[in-house]
């Protein structure tokens, strides 16, 4: 269910998808679903792992009546769903215009407004990571301890994997030696996977070695090896610890010297448990390192998911490089512990689920 993309070249099929032809391959079986049902699973998953805000949202729509109390109830449960105050705002604001537009008078209407309101909204915030543009493609995964940086690589790569991409792995945590073996172990849960697609995943690590020379050898090595993507985890930290977002931007520029224009990708892994606090180390650490997407994890019954509308809102006023806006993208969304509940992040189906 993955879309990944190689440059001049038509889209790879969606992991787990059917190819072209009636040759079966190792990614697929007749047992695999279809990705329709795949994906109508997975969303439902998404719903169950937000359904504390969706159920609170759900309440609001039960009357008959569209009055000031029923915009007083859904910014009370926007609030708790850490949508934050701007983007309730700009969320109520919207709704009233549209309410206005449609000539509304039963609260479902407004449910259905507001969706329409919210995928809007999260829509800049829906883009495929590209993979194939350089070769390697050098992705830089970073954010704070226990986000689930390690377990999203591994998931990660493990759908890459079955896409038939090689894959290096840097373990560039060197100084947690649980951070080394937990990458390792996905290495070689993964491996068979990749074997079956002649898409073998390596693994540079060195114990209690400087973190920016094991991650300068790692893309050397996958340079030399001909790998399609060089994952680097990186140390777990505050946004607060200046000293070691310091160390981060060192290894942003290791990496560099070791691939001119790499890492091609810079992604923040955040805990969707955080609420507004995500916002503000979104914000920190594309300050530090100039972010290019976003992995949101652990959305599985307690987080309350509302953030993604203020970082898509905080979006709009981030300006790129051209001087236009450019919102950082959420490349994936996860819902728990398995393989298949990391996937793509869809903005209507998002909003589908955050609404109830």
């Amino acid at each position: 269910m993955f879309s990944f993309f190689r440059k001049q070249a038509p889209p790879a099929a969606p992991v787990g998808a059917p190819p072209s032809g009636d040759a079966p391959t190792a990614s697929t079986s007749p047992a695999d679903p279809p990705p329709a049902q795949a994906r109508a699973s997975w969303l439902q998953r998404l719903t169950q792992g937000l359904r504390k805000t969706g159920s609170s949202m759900a309440t609001v729509f039960t009357g008959t009546r569209i009055d000031d109390d029923l915009y007083e109830e859904l910014e009370s449960a926007l609030l708790m769903a850490d949508a934050g105050v701007k983007a309730t705002q700009h969320l109520l604001d919207d709704l009233k215009r549209r309410v206005k537009d449609a000539k509304a008078t039963d609260p479902a209407q407004v449910k259905a407004l507001l969706a329409q309101a919210l995928t809007e909204l999260l829509q800049p915030l829906q883009r495929p990571l590209t993979i194939g543009e350089q070769q390697p493609t050098v992705i830089m995964v970073v954010g704070v301890n226990g986000a689930g940086k390690t377990t999203s690589i591994g998931k990660l790569t493990r759908h890459l994997a079955e896409s038939g991409q090689t894959v290096l792995l840097a373990a560039g945590d060197t100084f947690r030696a649980a951070a080394r073996e937990q990458l390792a172990a996905w290495a070689q849960r993964n491996d068979a996977a990749a074997r079956q697609a002649d898409a073998r995943i390596d693994i540079v690590s060195q114990e209690g070695a400087d973190p920016g020379a094991v991650c300068f050898d790692a893309v050397t090595a996958g340079r030399a090896r001909g790998k399609d993507v060089v994952i680097v985890d990186t140390a777990g930290r505050l946004p607060t610890q200046l000293h070691l977002m310091e160390e981060l931007k060192k290894i942003q520029r290791v990496i560099a010297k070791a691939q001119a224009g790499a890492p091609h990708e810079v992604l923040l892994v955040v805990d969707g448990n955080t609420g507004q606090n995500a916002l503000a180390q979104v914000k920190a650490f594309d300050e530090a390192l100039g972010l290019t997407g976003l992995v949101v994890t652990k959305l599985d019954g307690t987080a309350k998911g509302g953030v993604l509308a203020a970082i898509a809102l905080w979006g709009r006023e981030r300006r790129g490089a051209n001087g236009q806006a450019q919102a950082v993208p959420v490349y994936f969304i996860g819902v728990g512990e398995q393989l298949e509940d990391l996937e793509t992040f869809e903005a209507r189906e998002f909003a589908q689920a955050l609404l109830g």
